[in-house]
């Protein structure tokens, strides 16, 4: 396995499960990825929410992608520091992939649209069948 792997099950399973740290508290939830290719995992939020302060105050986070099948399904983790990118032209990308983010009253031009990525970290496959096996890491 490769990044490419991971970049394409991160892309076929999109909803991951983000976690967090406020106060040596763990804070979890469930979050619809904007994309990942070969410069990181991009996902999008907006300012008010809690996610955004935790990510300031601790910028490392992990995910946590899972395909289910017949049996315990594949998991992927992916654990680094996420970077908040300030670019209007990105903003307006997202905006037009995701246009339901409009009805928040989110655009390009305000502060109020956060979008943040993984860019460098390390990431593994999970299954039951490798539960016990040591993690065979990929770095990116």
């Amino acid at each position: 396995m490769d990044f490419k792997d991971c970049i394409d099950f991160a892309n076929e399973n999109p909803v991951a499960w983000l976690a967090t740290s406020k106060n040596d508290q763990p804070h979890v939830r469930a979050m619809g990825m904007w994309y990942a290719d070969e410069t990181g995992f991009y996902f999008q939020s907006a300012i008010i929410k809690d996610l955004v302060g935790e990510i300031k105050e601790n910028p490392k986070i992990e995910l946590a992608f899972f395909k289910p099948d017949e049996g315990t399904g594949t998991m992927l983790r992916v654990e680094g520091e996420a970077e908040f990118i300030d670019d209007i032209e990105m903003k307006k990308l997202c905006l037009e992939d995701r246009p339901f983010l409009k009805e928040f009253g989110l655009t390009a031009e305000g502060d109020e649209l956060i979008i943040f990525r993984i860019s460098t970290g390390k990431a593994h496959f999970w299954t039951m069948a490798t539960n016990l096996d040591p993690k065979e890491i990929i770095k990116f």
